[in-house]
Parts: structure tokens; sequence; C-alpha cells
């Protein structure tokens, strides 16, 4: 039989709960999905993440052409199934507007001060 102290009780008990309080915290992520909470959102938090994750749609960017590209895609090569125009049309606004074409999917380069020293010597 195990003994546990009133010390070690107290720490099971704050542990329970940080553990609790963690997982209900990382289900709220998890339902949300880092989508930019606008309308449509839910249409595609339903829709997009019964296949795959929210970030594959966050690290992207489109227009509502390419959008809608990537859908026929799916459609035609991975199964997914004819959406209702309402709906399809509420995801491709929401997409396009949310996750919208990017000038350019590099950043900006760092200033040189910004840079760690060289350690084998000068690049001009």
């Amino acid at each position: 039989m195990i003994r546990i102290s009133n010390t070690s009780s107290a720490f099971l008990t704050v542990l329970s709960f940080c553990l609790v309080s963690n997982m209900s915290s990382a289900q709220d992520v998890r339902e949300n999905g880092n989508l930019v909470p606008a309308e449509g959102w839910q249409n595609v938090q339903e829709n997009c993440t019964e296949c795959h994750s929210s970030l594959l749609i966050t690290q992207n960017s489109g227009s509502k052409s390419v959008w809608e590209s990537r859908i026929r895609w799916m459609q035609e090569t991975q199964g997914l199934d004819q959406l209702d125009p309402e709906l399809e049309e509420s995801i491709l606004n929401y997409l396009a507007t949310n996750y919208g074409q990017k000038d350019s999917s590099r950043r900006v380069p760092l200033k040189s001060f910004l840079l760690p020293k060289n350690p084998y010597g000068r690049i001009d």
C-alpha cells in the first residue's frame, strides 16, 4: 500500500487541476482551429477540417479563384463531395478575405545590425 502525505495529496490535487486546465485550453484552441474568427469561419471549421488540419488553411493564401481551384481539386481527386452553392460561397468569401493572395511569400530581409556576427569574416 502506498501512503500519500497531506503535502503529496495537495501537490497531486494542484497537478490534476493544472492538467485538466491545460486540456480544456488545448481543446478550446483545437475547436477554434486557429482560424480568424470572422463571418464564415464556422463553415470552414465544420467542412474543411474534417479531412485536414486548420493549419493547412492558415498556412496558405490565395484569391477567391485560387481557393475555388483547390476545392475543385479536392472534389476531383480527394473525394470531397459537392458543396451547397451558398455554403461554398461562404467558404470562398471567408478564405479569400482572411487568407487572400499575398504579394510575396517571403519575409523582408533583416537589417544587418539585427543579424548575428559572422564568425567567418565580413560579408558585403
